[in-house]
């Protein structure tokens, strides 16, 4: 995994501030391959409760982390029980990693 703790703990910390406890935090994309360089931080929440507006929570938590990193480029992905799930979900939960 390609993040240093501190920014592991931005993450976590962020996620528990923005949704609450219960909140699952996935790496995934790039930043999970040691081998690899550079790249976005990829992130899927996995949140317990349904969401109202998940478009406008995705883009408020990946500005906040992003301000929190010095402008690194944060993508954000929710899985919520009201919102469809895309091969993309199963894609970060298969091969991401828990922070």
């Amino acid at each position: 995994m390609r993040l240093t703790q501190e920014q592991q703990t931005v993450i976590r910390t962020a996620s528990l501030e923005t949704f609450g406890e219960g909140v699952g935090v996935w790496l995934f994309g790039s930043r999970v391959d040691d081998d690899q360089r550079g790249g976005d931080i990829d992130i899927l929440l996995d949140i317990p409760e349904p969401v109202d507006n998940p478009a406008l929570l995705a883009a408020r938590f990946s500005a906040k982390v992003s301000r929190l990193m010095h402008g690194r480029k944060v993508d954000v992905l929710l899985s919520a029980p009201n919102l469809m799930r895309l091969p993309i979900h199963d894609i970060a939960f298969k091969e991401g990693q828990k922070l």
